[in-house]
This record gives structure tokens, sequence and C-alpha cells, in this order.
């Protein structure tokens, strides 16, 4: 809920999509109660990250995508608009991605903060294709960054405040190593070593620099 209270409030959206993928806690009432303009999807078995960002694709009908997590902490709605502007002021850019600069130090180390940042916006008929491959589990980011890659796509990062909830505070110390140790194993080779390390050295190194916003003051009696 915390992060669909900074979504809503967030400028120039025209729709917004949130999947349950099968959760054990049915929160539609809710949801609908407290966010009626949200189109709320709720899968009837668990298609993991990739099978239910698929879901949504489907019913999505803008032609640009922001794709976000839906367990992140600290979401700030004006970085994101900052993004979304950012973005129709650069139209040849092909994705944004939103960098968690506040992640742990083994994903800074890693690259995780900008590869697998589930925080990006690009276009939709890009996403489709993306979703050509047979795309499972959490190989989602790295199928994007690999289509972006191969396509010669422009790419450019912005910083976030969110980061995301531990595995380990979600489902206790062992079962949530275990876990990250298997997200980190999709990422990673998804389509093998070496495109990793493709994306590791090349894929989204540059920081989008923004301008701020210069307003004229108008002259004191007349000069």
């Amino acid at each position: 809920m915390e992060v669909l209270e900074e979504i809503v409030k967030i400028k120039n959206i025209t729709e917004i999509i949130t999947v349950d993928d099968a959760s054990e806690i049915d929160q539609s009432a809710v949801i609908h109660k407290h966010y009626p303009n949200i189109q709320l999807l709720r899968l009837s078995k668990n298609q993991g990250k990739s099978g239910a960002v698929l879901e949504g694709l489907r019913h999505a009908t803008g032609d640009y995508i922001l794709l976000v997590d839906a367990d992140l902490q600290n979401l700030q709605h004006r970085e994101i608009e900052k993004a979304i502007q950012a973005l129709q002021h650069h139209p040849r850019i092909d994705m944004l991605v939103l960098r968690r600069v506040n992640a742990v130090f083994f994903a800074k180390w890693n690259r995780a903060d900008t590869l697998f940042t589930g925080e990006r916006i690009l276009r939709k008929s890009d996403l489709e294709k993306v979703f050509v491959e047979d795309i499972r589990g959490w190989q989602l980011e790295a199928a994007i960054n690999n289509y972006m890659l191969q396509h010669d796509k422009i790419v450019y990062w912005l910083p976030q405040s969110a980061v995301n909830t531990q595995k380990t505070s979600k489902w206790g110390f062992l079962p949530g190593i275990r876990n990250n140790l298997k997200t980190y194993a999709d990422m990673i080779f998804a389509f093998g070593f070496g495109n990793f390390l493709k994306q590791f050295f090349f894929f989204a190194r540059e920081e989008l620099i923004v301008e701020p916003r210069v307003q004229s003051i108008p002259p004191k009696d007349g000069h």
C-alpha cells in the first residue's frame, strides 16, 4: 500500500495497473476501496515477476510503460515525476532506469542497483518485443537490458531514493538467502554469463543530467 500511495500522486500517468501474483492475502477489496481508479489484476496462479508484468502489459494502453516493484521502501513520487518529465524532454532516449542509489554495498558493487532495478520507463513497443523471448522468474530486467544492448538503444539512469525490501526480512534469514541466490542466478545467467559481463561493463553507464528549470522574475515598477 505504501507504494500505491506514492504512485497515485504521480502526474502525467494515464493509467495505473497493479498485478497481484496470486498472493496469499487478497487485498482486492482494500485496493478497490482506497484506489478506485487503479486497475487491479489478480492472477489465480503465481507466474513470477516476469509473468505478472506480461499480464499487466497485455492490459496497458499507453505508449510508455513505467515499471515499479510493489515491495519498495521510501519511494518518492516526485522522483518519478522528474523522470517522466525528463523523458518527455528527451524523446530520443529509449529507456530511463531509476537507479537505487541507496542500495546496500553488495548491490552497488555488482551494479545490481542499476542493472536489476525494477523501476524503469520504456516504450511499450520495446517491452512487447522483449517478451518475444521466453522469460521466466526474475529474468525480466536482464532480458530488457539484453534487448536494449542488442538493438543499440539509448539508455540513461536517474537516481532514486527507494530501496527494495530485503528477502531476509520477508521470509527469514536462511530462506531469504536462498531466494536471493536464486534471484541473482536468474538475473546473471538468464542470457549467458558473457551477456551479463557486457551489461556490467557497458549498459546504462551514464546519468541523465536534468537541468533545473530557470524561472524569470518579472521586473518591478515596469523596469
